[in-house]
């Protein structure tokens, strides 16, 4: 007896619990989108469409601020970003084509772990391992927490692509006598490239957006970008912090987008 093609949109109310869900997760990011560009400096108020708050996010009071904070963030997402896929890379390849080795559970385990750890746990056990080493918090701190916590997210499209290579490809290389060497960066690094970019992208990504590891690790008067807007928002939600969040967006979702067609022009070929 054939068995019946499972459609989980024939569930009773699925169609509205998937509405509700897109509606909680995407209404709030819409709405300061659409409010970032109001020409009034009231929340509540609708006065017409202006670009007044984007000038004002590079030539206002707190431009200067906000300037210093998005350097910091991209430096330390670019260098975080750069360092956890090199990583993350070596990782699977050990794993990957390593072979059988002790402890491999384990150290898949420890990979993973910044994944099921709640953040606020990294964060307080970053901050105590500092202090413990009597290690002075600033920029340095902040990227070696990044580096840390980007490990993993790096490393599951790197393994993921790795796992989809098989070795033949290699093994052929070693048959025309190339070394090991050149069977991994000639062979396998071309056919990875994919997945390690798509790894270099997620990695940039959180390293920009994370602010509860930053705020814990980051010294006095050192700021990212999300700890800036966290700050500022203390003091009242202004116009000017709707548009940095939606240029923050906008950079998000085109790192999604590079990493989604790096992904598809993969598959196509």
């Amino acid at each position: 007896m054939a068995s019946k093609k499972f459609d989980i949109q024939a569930f009773p109310g699925f169609k509205p619990i998937t509405l509700l869900c897109l509606i909680v997760l995407y209404a709030p990011l819409v709405i300061v989108t659409v409010y970032s560009f109001n020409a009034s400096a009231s929340l509540t108020n609708w006065e017409g469409i202006s670009l007044r708050w984007y000038a004002d996010v590079f030539s206002g009071p707190e431009s200067e601020k906000f300037k210093i904070a998005a350097r910091n963030s991209f430096i330390i997402a670019i260098i975080a970003a750069t360092t956890s896929t090199a990583i993350a890379t070596l990782a699977a390849t050990a794993m990957v084509r390593g072979g059988a080795f002790k402890l491999r559970t384990v150290s898949f385990g420890l990979i993973s772990m910044p994944l099921m750890v709640p953040e606020i746990v990294t964060a307080v056990a970053t901050l105590i391992f500092f202090n413990a080493i009597g290690f002075d918090r600033g920029l340095l701190t902040i990227l070696l927490a990044h580096i840390a916590f980007c490990i993993p997210f790096a490393y599951l499209p790197i393994q993921a692509r790795m796992q989809g290579i098989e070795d033949t490809y290699e093994q052929a290389a070693l048959d025309l006598y190339a070394t090991k060497r050149q069977a991994f960066t000639k062979i396998l690094m071309p056919l990875m490239m994919p997945g390690i970019i798509s790894g270099f992208l997620l990695a940039f990504i959180v390293s920009l957006d994370d602010f509860i590891i930053t705020n814990f690790v980051k010294g006095a008067g050192v700021e990212t970008l999300p700890t800036a807007i966290f700050g500022s928002v203390k003091q009242g939600i202004k116009p000017n912090i709707m548009a940095i969040s939606t240029m923050l967006l906008g950079v998000s979702v085109v790192m999604v987008t590079l990493s989604y067609l790096v992904s598809k022009s993969d598959k196509t070929k």
